[in-house]
């Protein structure tokens, strides 16, 4: 009987899985090809739907009243979102996919600080560890490009980084909370901050099929599994699992698109799954030691 553990194995996994429906972004956006805001625009517009009919679906008469509960950290949560979704697509658009990878690794580095400051919340040595390897991962995987970047697009990257980091918190830190109607209401405020940049009008039927897919299923689906498991376990931890999505990216885009990854991608995503796959290992054995020495 793992009790103790099961909540912290539960988040784990549900962040993992999180990571997973994220990194399904890039195929989609490759086949699309709008402008970075039109394309974030619907995704966000599509998502904010999703969540909401989840949230219809699943409190039924109580919607208003989830919305209403989520508080002023439900805003903070709302408000991190808008800006780390919008942040990611604007970014793509004014820096290379290595700059904003590589500011995306710096994630956990600024979560493990925020909940320092804010909660005295202790990093192991082991998830140290497994940070930097996972950031020398993301080194490796981009550094044959880091040179196409630009200020402003790193500028941005570094302000996605940081609000994603404030969401890891702040979903830690109010377990108490549902995060789902805050992610819903972020992404309503993501669609309104954008819809006035973008231009529907350059879009297929096909365009708008494939990103309403996303927005449901990329976003929605992926911020209901992450914000589930956030407050499960340590701020430090969710964000290094979602270093996963770098990892997968690639994958998916050599299965759809038979894009091969160069050398240094396939030993960076090496080094990064290690990193994480080890740092989870290490986490079942006390567990498993607990459990033996449950009398039951």
């Amino acid at each position: 009987m793992m009790a103790v553990a099961d909540p912290e194995r539960r988040g784990q996994l549900l962040v993992a899985a999180a990571a997973i429906a994220w990194s399904t972004a890039g195929p989609v956006q490759r086949f699309v090809g709008a402008p970075a805001p039109t394309q974030a625009a619907i995704r966000a517009g599509a998502a904010a739907i999703a969540l909401t009919a989840y949230l219809v679906v699943r409190r039924r008469g109580s919607t208003f009243a989830a919305f209403r509960s989520v508080g002023v950290a439900g805003i903070g949560v709302a408000i991190g979102v808008a800006i780390a979704s919008s942040s990611f697509i604007l970014a793509l658009g004014s820096t290379s996919l290595a700059h904003v990878l590589l500011f995306q690794a710096i994630g956990p580095f600024l979560a493990a600080l925020f909940a320092w400051l804010l909660m005295r919340e202790r990093v192991l040595a082991r998830t140290w560890l497994a940070m930097v390897a996972a950031l020398a991962g993301v080194v490796i995987m981009v550094s044959g490009s880091l040179g196409g970047g630009g200020l402003h697009g790193d500028l941005v990257s570094l302000l996605m980084s940081t609000a994603f980091a404030c969401v890891l918190v702040i979903t830690r830190r109010h377990r108490e909370i549902s995060m789902t109607p805050a992610t819903a209401l972020g992404m309503v405020i993501a669609f309104v901050a954008l819809v006035p940049f973008s231009d529907p009008s350059v879009l297929s039927p096909l365009d708008w099929t494939m990103l309403a897919a996303l927005g449901a299923g990329q976003i929605g689906l992926g911020m209901i599994l992450f914000t589930a498991g956030a407050r499960l376990i340590a701020a430090a931890q969710a964000g290094l699992i979602t270093l996963l999505e770098v990892v997968l990216g690639p994958l998916w885009m050599w299965l759809i698109y038979r894009e091969q990854p160069d050398g240094l991608t396939l030993v960076g995503g090496a080094v990064i799954l290690s990193a994480v796959l080890v740092h989870a290992v290490a986490d079942l054995r006390p567990a498993t030691l607990t459990a033996r020495s449950d009398p039951l």
